[in-house]
């Protein structure tokens, strides 16, 4: 029972994931505690991306905030794992090293000037010339700065900072805004003329003239008489260049599920590649075909092992945000060190499957590691349509290998086609020597379509058709067909393409379907190891279960029924089976028949709470009530008491005429939750009858 109620909070909370939880209320930052307040405008003023800041405004609570500084910090860590975070341990230096230096004689702390917020930015210089006491320069400082291109900066480029008016602070100079004439002490020629100024501060510092027209060693300084935009670009680059080093999508993550993951996780959100394919069985079931690919697994050791330990929750809400499926997965690894020493460089990729009924819905999955307490996850929309409709095209599988396979007694693999296991990655990079083999199914054919229609392959190179080819349909296959095409990419040039297929009759397209990939320059890939398990084969009873209990979910109690009766007649003594069929009668209205279906559970020793409380019900509506109180006190005994059993209970006395029992239990319902109306009025009609 305690674990359903887990599974089942897993699921309601999992359902809200998806929604546009940025859109939430925001406090306002003077409203802030004075530490976060400070945090946000003073400390990381200059490295918050906007995600990060609108995240961190819609946090309630001190805690979350707490946690979010920390998850803040840990994601730009460059040595994740180690005790001393390296980034931050030098962020406040420079912070420390501004106030120090930069903030002297002037009414501003030295973070809040030009020189300030450059520093905390870049850091320390690689050489700093100084321009002072030149009666007709005013003081300048010129910093030059190299390996910065990880920023999307140039490999060397110059910062310059000037006093303006001889006093105060420095001030950021723009070639283009203020040119060499702000930097002369007097200069009274034409404001515009660039290069008249440029020559006379050529007369008193030539190396600072040069670099007063382009902050960029080797760009062309001028056009058309004034400096290239190029300088004030960079100085545009150098406030962005923070943001450039950050994946804003642990804060999102963050916001989504800090009320979901324990606390412990909540800091340590990692990203993942991802890859969800709807195909079909020849019996007509759809599957979610699923691969999760962490960008890092973490395991611990234990003298020459080994291990970690993953668990995978996933949900399937409808559009109204009912829970339709959940599932949850617990994955044990364990590895020797020769193991180990084969699968460190390469991902990991976790693959499953599972039926899912036909409508629209939204898709959820977490994934945990146990061991390192950190947590990735997956949001998609997933739409399936019904059976018996117009030709269709499932979306495309891009793999690198395709491995003839069989299945021993028909038993499913997941992102299997065609009698052939499909090999992919997440990122869709391929090598030139590789083939790429392109999956896909087409459902709906008809006749006419396999006589006279043609399936198209379209590789397109910069929106140009780059290789094209087209293939038949088999003209005795069924409705639904499975292709596995090979594609040798030897004479694709590394670059950027998409594929689209498209099924066509008489010139005409009828649907298509997309993707795209990437050729790389390199010679080898690191390919992930696939852990993966086999499922029962498709005419297996468990997927009537399934899809009997989604269709029931989902509100569809008498497509529910079908499938359930077959699981039911199947294996009538498990729990799960009868109690599924039994909830779909009762919505529908047949209670005649559950006695029949859960009498014979009642002594079994593991019967669930809501089997007894399904079947007392159920004597209940039928009339029965010293069976249901039988059924009832039974379920009192197992598993205690609670405001709606003794109700129940309650109930059935009082059609017994047993008052005093109806008025006992009834009193102690109210014990339990004392906000029940209607049960105070009952009992105070058996008090008016006394």
């Amino acid at each position: 029972m305690r674990k359903l109620l887990s599974l089942l909070l897993v699921g309601i909370l999992l359902s809200l994931v998806g929604t546009n939880l940025l859109a939430a209320a925001k406090v306002k930052i003077k409203d802030l505690p004075e530490r976060y307040r400070k945090w946000l405008e003073e400390e990381v003023v200059y490295i918050i991306t906007p995600v990060e800041k609108e995240v961190f405004l819609q946090l309630q609570t001190n805690r979350e905030r707490d946690l979010f500084i920390e998850a803040f910090w840990k994601h730009r860590d460059p040595t994740p794992g180690t005790p001393e975070n390296e980034f931050k341990k030098e962020h406040y230096r420079r912070i420390n090293y501004a106030n120090h230096f930069f903030g002297r004689g002037i009414p501003k702390p030295g973070w809040k000037t030009d020189r300030g917020r450059v520093y905390i930015i870049l850091g320390e210089p690689n050489d700093i010339t100084r321009f002072e006491g030149k009666t007709q320069v005013y003081p300048t400082e010129v910093w030059f700065y190299q390996g910065k291109t990880k920023y999307g900066l140039p490999p060397g480029f110059y910062v310059v900072f000037y006093q303006e008016g001889g006093t105060g602070e420095y001030k950021i100079y723009s070639p283009l805004k203020d040119g060499p004439m702000a930097l002369l002490t007097s200069y009274y020629g034409d404001p515009m003329d660039y290069m008249a100024a440029y020559e006379r501060l050529r007369e008193f510092a030539p190396e600072l003239a040069d670099i007063s027209l382009n902050l960029i060693p080797g760009e062309r300084a001028m056009i058309a008489g004034r400096p290239s935009l190029s300088s004030d670009v960079l100085l545009q680059q150098i406030e962005m260049a923070p943001l450039k080093a950050v994946e804003e999508k642990y804060a999102r993550k963050f916001l989504e599920y800090k009320d979901i993951v324990e606390v412990e996780y909540s800091t340590n959100y990692i990203d993942c590649d991802a890859v969800i394919k709807i195909f079909q069985t020849p019996s007509g079931l759809n599957f979610i075909h699923y691969a999760i690919e962490p960008e890092r697994l973490s395991v611990n050791q234990y003298q020459k092992k080994y291990y970690t330990s993953l668990k995978l929750n996933g949900t399937v809400t409808n559009a109204e945000g009912k829970q339709v499926y959940q599932f949850e997965k617990n994955i044990q690894l364990e590895f020797s060190e020769e193991q180990m020493a084969q699968i460190s460089r390469r991902p990991l990729s976790i693959r499953d499957m599972f039926p899912l009924i036909p409508g629209e819905f939204r898709l959820s999955i977490l994934l945990k590691n146990e061991i390192s307490k950190e947590f990735t996850s997956v949001e998609t929309s997933v739409s399936i349509s019904p059976p018996g409709g117009q030709i269709s095209l499932s979306p495309l599988i891009l793999a690198y290998k395709a491995q003839p396979k069989t299945t021993p007694q028909g038993r499913l693999r997941p992102f299997y086609l065609n009698g052939q296991q499909l090999y992919f990655q997440g990122n869709r990079v391929f090598l030139q020597e590789d083939v790429l083999y392109l999956g896909f199914q087409v459902k709906g054919l008809t006749e006419q379509f396999k006589k006279e229609g043609e399936i198209e392959i379209k590789f397109l190179k910069d929106g140009q058709i780059f290789k094209s080819q087209k293939v038949k349909p088999a003209p005795l296959g069924g409705k639904l067909q499975d292709f596995v095409l090979p594609f040798p990419l030897k004479d694709f040039p590394p670059a950027h393409y998409s594929v689209e297929v498209s099924l066509n009759l008489a010139g005409q397209k009828l649907i298509s379907s997309g993707d795209e990939f990437d050729i790389t320059y390199s010679t080898s890939i690191p390919r992930p190891w696939v852990y993966a398990k086999l499922l029962p084969p498709a005419d297996d009873v468990v997927y009537d279960y399934l899809i009997g209990t989604q269709f029931l979910k989902n509100g569809q109690p008498q497509l529910a029924r079908q499938h359930l009766e077959r699981a039911y007649h199947s294996r009538p003594e498990d729990m799960s089976y009868a109690f599924g069929l039994a909830q779909a009668c009762w919505i529908l209205g047949d209670v005649s028949r559950i006695p029949e279906l859960l009498s014979p559970l009642v002594g079994q020793a593991k019967v669930s709470y809501e089997v007894l409380e399904l079947l007392g019900k159920s004597w209940q509506r039928l009339g029965q009530w010293n069976k249901a109180i039988e059924v009832f006190d039974q379920a009192v005994e197992q598993f205690g008491t609670n405001p709606r059993l003794l109700n129940a209970l309650g109930e059935c006395y009082l059609a017994l005429g047993r008052k005093e029992e109806a008025r006992v239990v009834w009193e102690k319902s109210l014990e339990l939750n004392p906000d029940q109306a209607e049960i105070k009025k009952k009992l105070a009609s058996l008090k008016e009858k006394e």
